[in-house]
């Protein structure tokens, strides 16, 4: 059934398609190569071996903020402004993903360690394999759906799943003992976002997660540029002194800056420090420029030059 001249074989149809090593010697059939490998140049099945790059972690990184984040927004959002119990949930929060991410690691190749082999990525249809299996006769079609980019492709499902148990274990039971300044109905609506917001991430994964990869470093520049323009208008921040008037502003100005030096060295992917470090520096610069800007675009400020015919 397998032949044993590895010399005599031809190569593999299709992109990913790939002749598994039954050892040294023997290859199989073409087709779908194991779990944790992917076809080289010869169309032969090899073992990836590699760590993941830092862009990859980058990656894994942004895709682990994700439901922090909204943890974070939903958590404010609903405890309310005489809540005290936001502070622990926030706490909470945080422990319960970054648990999931360290069990994640644990139960990934190496097993028991914080590190997992990966796949190098090499281009976007890696992420698609289901959509590039061959039919070398036009007629049957071979399939050879696998994934090549292991394991950034599920090792983000398996981290959503522990973030959703280690939610469900201690949320609930903090959520009761401490939001006593909120309603009955009010108490558990983080926790009943998290149920909406999970399943929505699990679907964007699954299916935008190769367009993710390429496109989550611009994603963090907008958005934390947005949404800190909106934070500081929305709480009428338009001096330095409106700035450090409330612990909680400086809060969420450092927490945008973390976001916009991560996407910066996510772009850069500091190939060359000498020249990328030096972007850095451009970390304060938006809120600089909004707070140097702000009193010219006042609404009221605007209307009444323009009362005035000026």
């Amino acid at each position: 059934m397998f032949s044993t001249n590895m010399s005599v074989k031809k190569l593999c149809p299709g992109l990913y398609c790939g002749r598994p090593r039954l050892n040294f010697t023997v290859l199989g059939e073409c087709g779908v190569c194991p779990r944790g490998e992917r076809t080289d140049e010869d169309k032969i099945c090899q073992m990836c071996v590699e760590s993941p790059e830092l862009y990859g972690w980058l990656y894994l990184g942004f895709m682990a903020m994700l439901p922090l984040v909204l943890h974070w927004f939903f958590i404010e959002w609903y405890s309310g402004k005489k809540s005290s119990s936001a502070l622990f949930q926030h706490i909470t929060a945080l422990f319960e993903c970054s648990a999931a991410a360290v069990v994640t690691l644990l139960v990934n190749d190496p097993v028991g360690m914080l590190s997992i082999r990966s796949c190098k990525v090499q281009m976007l249809s890696d992420w698609y394999t289901m959509l590039y299996n061959p039919s070398p006769d036009y007629v049957t079609t071979l399939h050879c759906t696998q994934e090549a980019v292991y394991p950034l492709y599920t090792i983000v499902f398996i981290y959503y799943a522990f973030c959703l148990v280690f939610m469900m274990m201690l949320r609930p039971l903090l959520v009761k003992k401490i939001a006593c300044g909120l309603g009955k109905s009010d108490r558990f609506k983080s926790i009943y976002a998290a149920l909406y917001f999970f399943p929505i991430l699990t679907v964007l994964q699954a299916v935008g997660g190769g367009l993710l990869y390429y496109a989550f470093p611009y994603i963090i520049l907008v958005l934390s540029l947005v949404t800190l323009a909106v934070y500081m208008s929305a709480s009428e921040i338009q001096s330095f002194r409106d700035l450090v008037a409330k612990k909680k502003r400086l809060v969420v100005l450092f927490s945008h800056w973390l976001l916009h030096a991560y996407g910066i060295i996510s772009i850069s992917r500091l190939d060359k420090l000498d020249q990328d470090l030096p972007l850095l520096a451009l970390v304060p610069t938006p809120a600089l420029f909004y707070l140097l800007t702000a009193k010219f675009t006042e609404p009221n400020r605007i209307l009444s030059e323009g009362g005035n015919g000026h």
